[in-house]
Parts: structure tokens; sequence; C-alpha cells
């Protein structure tokens, strides 16, 4: 796994050694790539491929191949990171007792994590928080609605985080917080990625057909799961019934995450 660093972040740093505050940057830092350290190993655990960790001006982000995770699988992933700062605190809460005097040393550290935590704990998407509220929210609404929902989570969270600003004597942390969950509203989710397997390349060296025995009830989310960009799939019931990877990516694009794969999929003779 790679780790890159975003150029604007060497902005930042120089910012930070200007105006003050460089320590507290490189600790915010180093607090994100373990919060994301936390996802990617919670992600290997669940058998998910992590590519790298991004260190970006505003944190950190972890880019994992996790098309097809299950509900409980993702809230698991999304707590990962959060865990991973609480345990922080937690080890630095026990350090300041039987030994006060590291309070000088670890303060940062300490506040640094607690915020990552808390602010990762707010309900809005793409936050951690956001990700298990979405996860909860489709097993009772509609995609759409689900969406709209989260959306209007974002803009109250954002809101309040306009007003902290002002109670905290105009602290441009919880501005830029504000700004980046409003952002977020605008931002489209990623469709399913369309595995290219009929290049003349790919076609000339050849390809594997897998073919995986399922359940009726299989959902288009969990067929995800068994897409491979170096085999072909097809999928098959034992009553009969089969797709294939060709039909199976028309069935992703029209249709929701939770409705049936062979729905409409009549037995072959």
């Amino acid at each position: 796994m790679k780790i890159s660093i975003h150029p604007l972040f060497f902005a930042a740093i120089i910012a930070s050694a200007v105006f003050g505050g460089f320590l507290a940057c490189i600790i915010a830092a180093l607090t994100a790539l373990l919060h994301e350290c936390g996802h990617v190993f919670c992600a290997a655990r669940f058998g998910y491929r992590c590519e790298k960790i991004r260190i970006m001006p505003y944190g950190a982000v972890a880019v994992c191949e996790i098309d097809g995770i299950r509900a409980k699988e993702e809230v698991l992933l999304a707590l990962s990171g959060p865990a991973v700062n609480c345990v922080i605190c937690l080890i630095l809460g026990g350090l300041w007792w039987f030994f006060p005097s590291t309070y000088a040393f670890t303060d940062v550290i300490m506040w640094t994590s607690l915020g990552m935590l808390l602010f990762n704990l707010l309900p809005a998407y793409p936050l951690d928080g956001g990700r298990v509220a979405k996860c909860v929210l489709a097993r009772f609404l509609s995609p759409r609605a689900v969406n709209i929902t989260l959306r209007a989570i974002n803009v109250l969270a954002a809101a309040a985080l306009v007003a902290v600003f002002f109670a905290c004597g105009y602290n441009l942390t919880f501005l830029c917080f504000a700004l980046f969950l409003l952002f977020a509203i605008f931002e489209k989710s990623p469709p399913a990625v369309k595995i290219n397997y009929s290049t003349s390349a790919t076609l000339k060296r050849g390809m594997e057909v897998k073919t995986i025995l399922v359940g009726e009830d299989l959902t288009v989310l969990k067929a995800l799961r068994f897409l491979d960009e170096k085999k072909y799939v097809i999928l098959r019931t034992p009553s009969g019934r089969q797709v294939e990877q060709d039909e199976l990516l028309k069935i992703i694009e029209e249709r929701s995450m939770y409705d049936r794969v062979f729905e409409d999929i009549q037995p072959n003779n």
C-alpha cells in the first residue's frame, strides 16, 4: 500500500510555519494517517484491498475497493477509524493519570485525536458517522429518501458548525469543516465501476470464466462483490437461473442496490 501527499498539503505546511501552528499541523496529519490506517486494517480483515492513503490539506483519505460491501461490514469499517482515535485518547488519558507531567508534551495530540473522533462521528456524509447513518437509513428508506435525508443532515451539521465558529471566537477550523460538509452535498455518488473485459488486448490474452452458485435472493449490492476484472463472471442459482456479466452490468445501472438480481430471470431449459 502506498502513501501519497497532495501538493496542497505542502502549502498548508508552509502556511502553518509562517503563521504559527506548524507542530499542530504535523500532529493533525499524523493523527489522520493513524485514523485511516484503522480503516485500512479493517478493510483488509474483511478481504478488501486498499490501494493507498492520500494525505490531504484537511486530513487523509484511504482509497479502498469496497464495492458490494455488506451493511454490517461497512458500519464496522466506518467505526474502525474513530476507534483508533478513541484508543489514542484512552492511552493519553491513562498516561496523564499516572504521569501528570506528560500533559505538557501530549496535550495537542489528545485534543487533536478527540476533535477528530467527535467530528467523524457526526451523522453527516461522507464522514464515518454519516456512513453509519446511511447504512441504518437504508434499512427503512428508499435510496432517494436516504439521499435527501443525508443532505438535510449535512446542512444542519454545517449550520451548527458555523454557530460554533462564531461562539468560539471565529475559529476557522469550524468554518472549514462546515464548508466541507456543504460541498459534500453536491458530490454525486460514484456509479458502479464497469469492468472492462472486452478490449482487444484482453480478449487476445484470453479471460477465465468464473461461474458462481448463488441464492435466489441475491441482491445487486451483494452481486457487486463477485465482479473481478481478471475473470468473466457468471452467476447461477440451483434452480437454473443464470446471469452473465454483460447482463449483470445492465442490472446494476437500472436497479436499486437492494433489488434482487434474479427477479425477472427465467430458469434455463
